[in-house]
């Protein structure tokens, strides 16, 4: 038993010490994480925390490090509609559904931001899109477009 028990001790200790030499690795290519992808998270915590003027700059960012991010242009629509920059808003929108046109998401957005401006046209333009890829974003929109009245 007490050699067992030695045993187990002299392992353990050279487990312990293998690990704390062992280097550190750099991050390969694989594991790194894009920076596009970080402003991005950044930016989706910041929303959730309806921090929009941060959420913006964090999608900014995120869609300077990879101009060809719909998702992000997206969200960068939606907090600048939040924070009353429709103009920005609307062109950030449209940037997304230049890299993807059927993004119910961002025809969603777009609509209501239409509906802000008073465009309710527009808003119905993008709601007769929109009503055969998402039934309940066009929904969404159509309520917001009917109490835009």
């Amino acid at each position: 038993m007490f050699r067992l028990l030695v045993v187990l001790a002299v392992g353990v200790l050279c487990f312990a010490s293998e690990v704390r030499s062992a280097p550190m690795l750099a991050p390969t290519p694989e594991t790194a994480k894009d920076p596009a992808d970080v402003e991005y998270e950044a930016g989706l915590q910041a929303k959730a925390a309806k921090r929009y003027a941060v959420a913006a700059a964090s999608f900014r960012r995120a869609v300077d490090a990879r101009p060809r991010f719909p998702a992000a242009w997206n969200e960068l629509g939606f907090a600048l509609r939040q924070t009353g920059k429709y103009d920005e808003a609307l062109q950030a929108y449209d940037q997304a559904l230049k890299l993807q046109p059927n993004f119910p998401e961002a025809m969603e957005y777009l609509g209501e931001a239409y509906v802000k401006l008073g465009r309710l046209d527009d808003a119905r333009a993008i709601l007769a899109r929109l009503k055969p890829l998402d039934a309940g974003r066009a929904a969404e929109l159509d309520q917001a477009i009917r109490a835009g009245r």
